[in-house]
């Protein structure tokens, strides 16, 4: 730098400073006279604002909680006068009386535990006081009252019987099975209940209030509450319900218990059922369309026969027409189906009626029915690909929880009601006890495809047949979703064909004598 720059700086530098200064001055000025005094109302703003705020919620949960008060006070009011009607009391002294004869029993008999779970029918007050009746299965009404007054009941009879047993008892004709939807969702809770903290009492306490509108299942819930809080494990729980819950899930939970993975076990059931469901759903969806085009059809053409038929007879009769060959054939068929059409109804529900109570209670009837569905084409492919992607898919959920290979068989030949499949499950149990392989049962048979047979073979030397049964069910699931997609499209076209030639040849029959009519009057 020469001397002209230095020179020159030196003069600036003053000016620089002294402008400086007034900047900052002003700054300060301005931060005093404006920005201090826009920082204390803002402040107070914001509190004041806060303030009102804070009082005007207050003054809402006030006026809630006295609008609340209030109706308290109704309702008390409301179940007083209630109360104090001649019935009622007579109603309230009776259910005294019982409650003081319950007591005197529990302090003898009632006390008395029997080996085994018996069916109690209790007459309680509930939370809300309405009085509930109801079902619960324990070892003796003293156990049960218990249960019943830790859940808030005013507990006014306990009794059981052989009639109770009979009607509510786990081999009753009215025992309640749980679907598949309600089981989803009920496991779904539970595993996000359970990952959550809560305890396993209190989130099924806490479903049983979620599914109040299943009356069905809430004696069943209840019962499990009292087993849990009995000390049962949860697998024991569920086994004590009869045929409320499905075995695989009851072998399961008993593994998982075993292995303290309850919380997977349950997550993974979860995903099993949704699984399960998509592909019933499925086979519903391939039955339904075709069985509805043919009750349509089959409406159409009784219609026909029945109603418009006979006004063309009619007709013919008036002209004298010639009727022959196909004409009188539509025309004899639609006298028969006026003078029977009610007793072929009858007799085709009765068919049915026993078809279908023979499939359920004859065994052997089944199993031929069965043989004959599987040999059918296309229809038999979807029932084996259908049950190959259940048997493969809970085969590999069993032994991915560490089920013993004997007791997933068991439960195998229990979740499918074919008998096909039920005595290749039988087989292979025989063959294990004997020291051979798995596949051993299925090498060779009708029934299990060679696809699949070879990918067990690869899981069985490879050491890994839990991901190979995932693997083979999720290509027949792939295969049973293909070949239902094929069916609804292949039989749409050739039901609608077969509803137009049907109602062509009726037409075609009905217009014949037409001709001969015309050409005799030319």
């Amino acid at each position: 730098m020469d001397n002209k720059e230095k020179n020159a700086m030196a003069i600036l530098l003053p000016f620089l400073i002294i402008s400086d200064i007034f900047i900052f001055a002003f700054k300060g000025v301005k931060f005093f006279f404006f920005d201090i005094f826009r920082y204390i109302f803002n402040k107070t703003s914001k509190e004041v604002d806060s303030a009102y705020q804070k009082t005007k919620q207050r003054l809402e949960q006030e006026k809630l909680a006295e609008r609340k008060r209030i109706e308290q006070v109704k309702k008390q009011k409301k179940q007083e006068k209630y109360n104090n009607l001649w019935f009622v009391k007579k109603q309230n002294k009776k259910l005294e009386v019982m409650r003081q004869n319950l007591l005197v029993n529990l302090q003898n008999e009632g006390s008395v535990r029997s080996d085994v779970p018996r069916v109690f029918q209790y007459k309680a007050r509930n939370k809300e006081g309405k009085i509930e009746t109801g079902t619960i299965n324990g070892f003796s009404k003293l156990d049960v009252n218990t249960f019943l007054i830790q859940e808030g009941y005013i507990v006014y009879d306990i009794k059981t019987s052989k009639t109770i047993d009979f009607f509510y008892g786990e081999s009753s004709a009215f025992a309640v099975k749980m679907s598949n939807k309600d089981l989803l969702f009920w496991l779904t809770q539970l595993s996000t209940y359970i990952k959550s903290g809560i305890t396993l009492t209190e989130a099924v306490k806490i479903l049983n209030n979620q599914m109040q509108k299943k009356k069905k299942y809430r004696k069943y819930f209840k019962s499990i509450v009292y087993e849990l809080t009995m000390g049962e494990p949860f697998s024991k729980a569920l086994e004590k319900q009869g045929t409320m819950f499905p075995p695989l899930l009851i072998n399961m939970i008993r593994a998982a218990e075993a292995t303290g993975e309850l919380e997977a076990t349950l997550s993974d059931m979860s995903n099993y059922y949704e699984e399960l469901e998509k592909t019933r759903k499925q086979m519903i969806s391939a039955i339904t369309y075709p069985t509805i085009i043919m009750i349509f059809a089959l409406g159409v053409v009784t219609f026909i026969l029945l109603y418009v038929i006979p006004e063309f007879v009619k007709i013919y009769e008036k002209s004298a027409a010639e009727i022959t060959g196909l004409t009188l054939f539509i025309i004899n068929l639609s006298d028969f189906l006026k003078k029977n059409i009610l007793v072929m109804v009858l007799v085709l529900i009765l068919v049915i009626g026993i078809i279908c109570l023979c499939y359920k209670k004859i065994k052997a009837f089944r199993k031929n029915l069965q043989y004959f569905l599987m040999h059918l084409p296309l229809i038999g492919d979807i029932i084996i690909y259908n049950e190959l992607t259940i048997f493969t898919k809970t085969f590999s959920s069993l032994l991915a929880n560490n089920v013993f290979i004997t007791d997933s068989m068991t439960i195998l030949s229990k979740i499918t009601n074919n008998e096909i499949y039920k005595e290749v499950m039988n087989s292979t149990i025989d063959n294990i006890v004997k020291g051979d392989k798995i596949s051993t049962s299925f090498k060779d048979h009708w029934a299990i495809p060679d696809v699949a047979y070879y990918m067990i073979v690869t899981g069985e030397s490879t050491g890994r047949l839990a991901d190979m049964m995932k693997k083979v069910s999720d290509y027949y699931a792939e295969m049973h979703r293909s070949l239902v997609n094929n069916l609804k499209a292949f039989i749409e076209p050739v039901l609608i064909a077969f509803l137009a030639l049907v109602v062509g040849v009726i037409i075609l029959a009905v217009i014949i004598p037409m001709f001969g009519l015309m050409s005799s009057i030319e």
